[in-house]
């Protein structure tokens, strides 16, 4: 059956990939109705991702169709609609078996570190890598993955009741944070952004009425001082992956304040230790992938209509025009918050 694959840098095939039909013990057949691009999609096809060897067939933001499962399966059955948790790790590490499945040493990402779902054929995936949510549409599941990074990076930032919060960059992942945050009681949420226009899309569909917009000559760092009455932010997620940005967030930050990094670079990053970081008491945070919970929370919540996934998909694409129409989506002129490919 036909997949696409991403040959070399800005170099996207057509090819045949035979189905995965057999699956083994704890193993599942699926087939993908959905994929969702994300930042790591375009940064493969740019040939800008660190993790990712060509050709690879990519797609980890998937909505799934259970096929068949293998002995031992209990979680799914064939049929069943899932979202994808693609980061497949080893049960047995010692990180796993302490609850941290999502920086397992040896993690794979489906589509990334290995062939993923932008097929139209069937493959086998780990069953218990299978969220079900029947009562969505495969839209919806293909959104979850990137709704469980913010969901992560938010819980590690753990912010408390009272506390000011500061989402930097309203990208995918930082438009993630912010659906949480906006869930949470007695939070003050800021966005920060270098487009003006992301910042109107907070205020309008997120209801985030606070917005700065980042300026070259760094005089945001007052108008942030003034918003906040000179106390800044308890917590700080930065979800841009801008060394720049990583950099000199901790400006930003309130004495005994947490900076949480969910962008990734693959930059050094240098920032001020004696003047901010030392002296404030901040706590630097790593946010990596999601975990099962995230997975099965986030479900739970468009379910209950909590979250409104149509707000999202602004651009999607058939699986045919691929080829043609992929490279549009490396614009960031194009506006494109969540880009869905339509693979049947």
């Amino acid at each position: 059956m036909q997949a696409i694959e991403f040959t070399e840098p800005k170099c996207i095939t057509v090819i045949d990939r035979p189905d995965e039909a057999n699956p083994g013990p704890g193993e599942a057949v699926v087939r993908t109705h959905r994929m969702g691009i994300c930042g790591t999609d375009i940064a493969c096809y740019l040939g800008k991702f660190p993790f990712f060897a060509y050709p690879r067939t990519p797609g980890h933001e998937l909505g799934l169709e259970v096929v068949a499962v293998g002995e031992g399966v209990t979680n799914v059955k064939p049929g069943d609609k899932c979202s994808l948790e693609p980061y497949v790790n080893d049960p047995d590490s010692p990180t796993s078996k302490k609850g941290a499945s999502n920086c397992c040493p040896g993690v794979q990402v489906i589509g990334v570190h290995n062939n993923g779902g932008l097929r139209k054929g069937t493959f086998i995936v780990p069953a218990r890598k299978l969220h079900p949510g029947n009562d969505l549409s495969y839209d919806q599941l293909a959104l979850v993955e990137t709704l469980a990074i913010g969901y992560h990076a938010v819980q590690r930032g753990n912010p408390q009741p009272g506390e000011t919060v500061l989402v930097i960059g309203a990208g995918p992942i930082g438009l993630a944070c912010l659906e949480f945050l906006k869930l949470m009681d007695g939070l003050n949420v800021i966005v920060m952004d270098m487009v003006q226009g992301r910042l109107d899309f907070c205020t309008k569909h997120l209801g985030i009425e606070t917005g700065v917009l980042t300026k070259a000559d760094g005089s945001h760092l007052a108008e942030l001082e003034k918003i906040t009455e000179n106390q800044l932010v308890d917590v700080i997620i930065d979800a841009t992956g801008s060394p720049r940005s990583m950099s000199t967030c901790f400006e930003f930050a309130a004495f005994t304040g947490r900076v949480v990094y969910v962008g990734i670079t693959t930059s050094d990053i240098i920032f001020p230790h004696a003047r901010v970081f030392h002296r404030r008491e901040l706590t630097l945070l790593a946010s990596r992938n999601a975990v099962p919970s995230d997975f099965t929370e986030i479900i739970d919540l468009i379910c209950q209509e909590k979250i409104n996934t149509d707000l999202w998909i602004t651009h999607r694409i058939g699986f045919d025009e691929v080829p043609e129409k992929f490279d549009q989506f490396t614009d960031p002129n194009l506006g494109t918050i969540k880009a869905i490919i339509e693979v049947r």
